[in-house]
């Protein structure tokens, strides 16, 4: 039988789709409690491949970092999920490879940081470096209001790097594809009366057909930031589609009936397949 990790300290539903995936198709996938970990300490493993479902960012870094330092693989890698998990490395990453992606600026003052949103000019949107689900983004309209939402970034522990992003009217919607090693095997619109779109905050999910725009950026994206298990948002605009945001920690659960594709169990066949490459 073969053996696999997954780490997690918060069962969601991916969570239990995969472990409900792995016993059907006779994996055997051992959890691993994030939260009981303890570097330093002889750590005994049946298995060579772990598969990191950790929430929390910090957690999953200092984990992965460490069993890869045991010589273990981890899906995703530490050099991936580092990438993926600051937007300010995705968008430093995706501009050197020429990828066409959304206008950013990152200033590390809130005097800095007011100009350049007047530089950028309004409306314009503001995110958190780390972060997901769409939580703590905010549009800005208006001088007034860039004033305010600096202010209180200001004062908030820790906030001291301003992710500055042009605001592109979306068509309603954006595009998420999922890719495995480069290839996109399935795409959903995410559908939202709403500007923020993701699935978290009420989108709706229907199936997108992927054409050689999509399968063409995506492949570049993935060779740009490591290929691995990866989720692409990307936006549609009058110049074509640009990349919004990489993801190395894929939730899938509203994309499975809608695109037919069985996300979670080719996760797993990518898994075992990264096994036997490292035996």
């Amino acid at each position: 039988m073969n053996k696999l990790g997954i780490l997690f300290s918060r069962m969601r539903k991916e969570e239990k789709l995969l472990l409900e995936k792995a016993e059907r198709k006779k994996i055997k996938l051992i959890h691993i409690d994030t939260r009981k970990i303890i570097m330093g300490e002889k750590f005994e493993t049946e298995f060579d491949v772990i598969i990191d479902r950790e929430i929390s960012h910090n957690l999953s870094l200092y984990a992965i970092r460490y069993f890869e330092s045991l010589g273990l693989s981890s899906v995703n890698s530490f050099k991936i999920a580092s990438r993926c998990g600051n937007k300010v490395y995705t968008s430093l990453i995706l501009d050197k490879a020429n990828i066409p992606n959304l206008k950013t600026k990152i200033a590390f003052s809130a005097e800095r940081a007011i100009e350049t949103i007047e530089s950028m000019g309004y409306p314009c949107v503001i995110k958190p470096p780390v972060g997901s689900w769409g939580r703590m983004i905010a549009k800005i309209n208006d001088q007034e209001a860039a004033e305010a939402i600096i202010e209180q970034k200001t004062f908030m522990p820790g906030n001291t790097i301003y992710y500055i992003q042009e605001y592109i009217k979306k068509p309603g919607r954006d595009i998420r594809v999922f890719c495995i090693k480069g290839e996109s095997i399935c795409a959903i619109y995410r559908n939202a009366d709403h500007w923020i779109t993701n699935t978290a905050r009420g989108g709706k999910a229907t199936n997108c057909e992927i054409n050689n725009e999509i399968r063409s950026l995506c492949e570049a994206t993935s060779k740009a930031i490591g290929d691995g298990l990866l989720a692409i948002d990307l936006i549609e605009t009058d110049n074509g589609l640009k990349v919004n945001e990489v993801n190395h920690k894929m939730e899938f659960r509203n994309s499975i009936d809608v695109t037919g594709i069985d996300i979670p169990m080719l996760m797993l066949d990518y898994a075992i397949k990264q096994m036997r490459e490292h035996n």
